[in-house]
């Protein structure tokens, strides 16, 4: 079925362009996670099966190095804290993170990284350089560097 012009907009918005870019980084970096041979078996098992996904790399990018109340985690990822609390409990149980006391509460928990955790962190942080090589390498230094200046700015200083 063959898309009238008048109608092509739909399928090429920018909102829509920037989502399949971002999965198609997204699946890339899990991808190199999986075959990282840094990362614990077990967890490379679970990215290679595609078990791990993109709502479980928000732990990664938003954990605290220190450990982060599920609030807080939540807050800084864009989900509720049911969410986040659903995707803790998996990641707990894969071994990534685990619940500890806060030192500052004691009525509350932190979300810290095990080391198999931190060995998973370490493996993002290569995936997420070797993806962003990738996409300079197949788009160009020059186009790379102002999409780059052009998310940030759009992205705004949340970002």
């Amino acid at each position: 079925m063959e898309i009238k012009q008048e109608e092509a907009w739909r399928q090429t918005h920018l909102g829509r362009l920037l989502g399949h870019a971002m999965r198609r980084f997204d699946e890339r970096v899990l991808y190199l996670m999986a075959h990282n041979v840094n990362v614990p078996l077990a967890l490379s098992n679970l990215a290679a099966r595609a078990q791990v996904g993109a709502a479980h790399i928000h732990i990664t990018r938003h954990l605290a190095i220190a450990g982060s109340r599920l609030t807080q985690l939540a807050a800084s990822a864009g989900m509720t804290k049911q969410a986040m609390g659903d995707l803790v409990d998996q990641c707990e149980a894969w071994g990534l993170v685990v619940r500890a006391p806060d030192p500052q509460d004691a009525r509350a928990r932190l979300v810290k990284f095990t080391p198999d955790g931190m060995a998973w962190l370490q493996a993002f942080k290569e995936a997420v350089a070797q993806a962003e090589e990738e996409f300079r390498a197949e788009i160009g230094k020059d186009v790379a560097a102002v999409v780059a200046i052009g998310l940030e700015a759009y992205a705004g200083p949340a970002a």
